[in-house]
This record gives C-alpha cells, structure tokens and sequence, in this order.
C-alpha cells in the first residue's frame, strides 16, 4: 500500500488534503488510479477540488483514458467527478462520452454534464445542446437553476436566445422568471452572485409567511 492510499484512508479531511496537495505538487503517474478512486468516495468538498487539480497535473491522455470509464458507474459521485476533471481537461474527443450524461437521472450529476457539455460541445453540435438544456428551465432548486443558467450563457448568445424567446413565449411563469435570468446574466456575467442572493432572499420570504415558490422534481 503506498504512502497515498494510506493517507486517503485517514478520517481527518486535513490530512487527506495535504496529501493530494502533495501528489500534484510532484505529479507522479502510478497515483493515478489511487486518485481517481479516491474521486468516486471522497467526501470533503474541498478535497474533492484538490483531486481534480492533482489529476489534471499528470499527462493529459492517460487521465482522460483512466477517467472516462467512471462515466458508467453506478455512484453518482464518481460520474460527476469524472465529468469535472474532463472539463479541466477541456479534450473535445470525449463529447460523445459526455452527451449521453445530460439525461442522467442525478441532479449532482447533470449539473456537472450541462458545465462540461457547455465547454465541450462541437460547434455543430452548439444549437442542439441550448434546446436540451432549454428543456430544465424553470425546474430545480436554486443551485440547480443557476448552473444550467451559467451552461446555456456559456453556449453563447447567439445559441441560447432563440431558445430563450420560445420557451418564454410558451412557459410557466417559473419558465419565464428563469429565463429572465439568463437574459441577465448574457448581459452582465457578474450578475451570477446578486441573483442567487436574490433567490435566496425569495425562497426565504416565502417561507416565512408559509407558501414555497412552486418547483418540479428533476
């Protein structure tokens, strides 16, 4: 057992963490399976963060070929790592890995889809995506609308606003609040910050007075 794995095990995230620091500041290739295992469980946040800085360290082809099965197992953390580390990566071969992601029945897990399909998707394919990732609007938590709204800003305008005058036109009125905030934020990027706050304060007010902001399940 290596001196890695032994220090993955411990139960103090600290530890864990100086750790993978260490493995990407003197990036050796026999850690990468140690690695990539330790992305599928890992359950520090901030550990999770480091993995992907280590593993993006070590050469590129070896880690887009040791990560790309992990987009077929069953836990949902090791597809949505596996998915993060591909958009570090930023290797367009693997859209047609990523693609079929964006219907996965986790939230964790099609967040990270739409953030790499956005990085990933050949031009020809740009169109088709924005009407995909049309299809969630209005739906989801705060979280979850704010990542597919920073995915459809990340295909472009030209993509997404066609897109964004149908579903307007034809949605329900969370449809169309939604889509007022990715108009938003294509005309101001820094905007991201002051809507979640301001989604926050919404859903906060709401309950209050004891009437939830109506959300569909994923």
């Amino acid at each position: 057992m290596s001196a890695l794995t032994t220090a993955l095990a411990d139960p103090r995230s600290s530890v864990r963490l100086r750790a993978v620091m260490a493995a990407g500041t003197h990036p050796d290739p026999a850690d990468l399976d140690v690695l990539v295992e330790q992305c599928a469980v890992e359950p520090d946040f901030f550990v999770r963060d480091m993995l992907t800085w280590a593993l993006i360290r070590l050469p590129a082809d070896a880690v887009v070929r040791r990560v790309l099965p992990e987009l077929d197992r069953p836990l949902p953390q090791a597809r949505s790592q596996a998915l993060h580390t591909l958009s570090k990566i930023g290797d367009p071969a693997v859209w047609p890995s990523v693609r079929p992601l964006l219907r996965d029945s986790d939230v964790g897990v099609l967040r990270a889809a739409w953030r790499t399909a956005a990085a990933l998707v050949p031009d020809a394919e740009r169109d088709a995506l924005a009407r995909t990732l049309a299809e969630h609007l209005g739906r989801g938590d705060q979280e979850t609308r704010l990542s597919l709204s920073r995915a459809l800003v990340a295909l472009g305008e030209h993509a997404v606003r066609p897109i964004l005058g149908d579903a307007s036109a034809r949605g329900a009125d969370d449809v169309r609040a939604h889509v007022a905030e990715v108009d938003r934020l294509l005309r101001d990027p820094d905007a991201a910050s002051a809507l979640a706050v301001e989604r926050a304060h919404r859903v906060s007010c709401a309950e209050t007075v004891g009437s939830p902001p109506p959300t569909r399940p994923f």
